[in-house]
């Protein structure tokens, strides 16, 4: 199991979500309907789930997902900032054991930048 996220953007609807271990996220144009290639986490996947996003208004958007959690089981917090070309920045981290069992994390972005809850 898994989950995605939905953020309103700058540019329109944004979303991530994951497929075989990888996250991926992208934009939808609201008034044309065209979708962005998508752009694919950095590094390896195979254990990442539960997405979450959030878009500042400079055009830079926060990437963060779980590694390694499953039933009962908590992991590690990942999360890297791309710019608006979908290009990533040299903001970027991971806690290990930073998602609780059951935990999910979150994003917003503020007007100093973003923060991550989990």
């Amino acid at each position: 199991m898994s989950t995605l996220a939905l953020v309103q953007g700058p540019k329109g609807i944004m979303a991530a979500w994951d497929t075989a271990g990888q996250i991926y996220f992208s934009s939808i144009e609201v008034e044309s309907g065209s979708i962005r290639k998508p752009v694919v986490a950095p590094g390896h996947g195979g254990a990442r789930k539960h997405p979450a996003l959030a878009a500042h208004s400079n055009g830079d958007t926060l990437l963060t997902w779980t590694e390694g959690t499953g039933w009962e089981r908590g992991g590690a917090l990942v999360w890297q900032v791309f710019d608006a070309e979908g290009k990533a920045k040299p903001l970027h981290g991971r806690v290990d054991r930073g998602i609780g069992i059951w935990g999910l994390p979150a994003a917003v972005a503020t007007p100093e930048g973003f923060l991550i809850f989990h």
